[in-house]
């Protein structure tokens, strides 16, 4: 859970017991002024998702592996996080290219632009369906439903326990998902603007634009959000979660106390009060975690 100075990350450690850790975004450049100003701030929000969000994924695979004694290295995490970046760039913005300049024979910029933007929708919708079908990646999608159902309830104004929080549904409309949609949607428009140019150069300004279309879609993306009362601005944005049906799973009550957790430290983390009537559970700092025997339970701080 990303809050105002701080994201929190909740495990389910092996031995079933629920621990938590937490990353402050309120020092250097992430608490300064240029990182919140318009166009700024999502690349920041950007870099905390790929950078950050991807350290975190790996200390919960980590914590997984060390059980099965299974080490990871930090050399092979860098190595995977390159791999899968490049891969990100060449399957989804450089492929499109080739298959467009391929298929149309230089029949005319319009032509191009509308298979290189269906080539990259239908990737996209095709990785997404494909991964969904993975066991481990269909139970990351219901953490990511419980993920939402929670940020529901808090901004419903009701207690976090999993009762409440089950009222609610999987799709939220800030969510990356959806983000990735508008990404789509503006770099189909964008390099339609930049028309039929040499190879390399067409190749090359896919790449420099990716950073200008996801600051832009983050802007895109808060104005839906907070425009989403208006029924017009509602339809516009309903592909995003019409998507969400795919990258969002109904949880279990266990994943949905995971992220209640993951909630209430980030609420604690950034001095904000715990709903009242919000459930006690019992949780641990990762830092204290040495061996699945040595995990304590506590509930959040009294007064909370």
């Amino acid at each position: 859970m990303r809050g105002r100075d701080a994201i929190a990350v909740a495990f389910r450690h092996p031995n079933g017991s629920i621990v938590w850790a937490e990353e402050r975004l309120d020092s250097g450049f992430h608490g300064s002024r240029i990182a919140k100003l318009p166009l700024v701030r999502g690349l920041v929000v950007l870099y905390e998702t790929l950078i950050v969000g991807s350290r975190w994924l790996v200390r919960s695979a980590g914590l997984q592996a060390e059980e099965e004694g299974v080490e990871l290295g930090k050399g092979s995490i860098a190595v995977m996080l390159l791999i899968t970046l490049v891969a990100v760039v060449g399957i989804f913005f450089l492929l499109p290219l080739l298959v467009a300049s391929a298929t149309t024979g230089g029949q005319g910029d319009f032509a191009q632009h509308m298979v290189e933007g269906a080539v990259r929708v239908a990737l996209f919708m095709g990785y997404l369906l494909l991964i969904s079908r993975a066991g481990d990646v269909s139970r990351v999608f219901r953490y990511h439903g419980a993920e939402h159902m929670t940020i529901h309830a808090l901004e419903h104004g009701d207690p976090l326990t999993v009762e409440k929080v089950r009222q609610y549904p999987t799709a939220h409309q800030r969510c990356g998902t959806e983000f990735l949609v508008i990404v789509i949607i503006l770099s189909i428009l964008a390099f339609s603007l930049i028309g039929r140019q040499e190879p390399l150069m067409m190749i090359l300004s896919r790449i420099a634009l990716i950073p200008v279309i996801a600051a832009l879609g983050y802007e895109i993306l808060r104005f839906g959000a907070k425009h989403r009362g208006n029924p017009i601005i509602r339809a516009l944005y309903l592909p995003g979660i019409w998507v969400q049906m795919i990258t969002t799973k109904q949880p279990t009550d266990e994943m949905i106390e995971v992220a209640i957790v993951s909630m209430q430290q980030a609420l604690l983390a950034d001095g904000e009060s715990i709903p009242e009537g919000s459930a006690e559970l019992p949780r641990q700092p990762l830092d204290a975690v040495s061996s699945p025997s040595s995990v304590q339970v506590q509930p959040p701080a009294a007064g909370s």
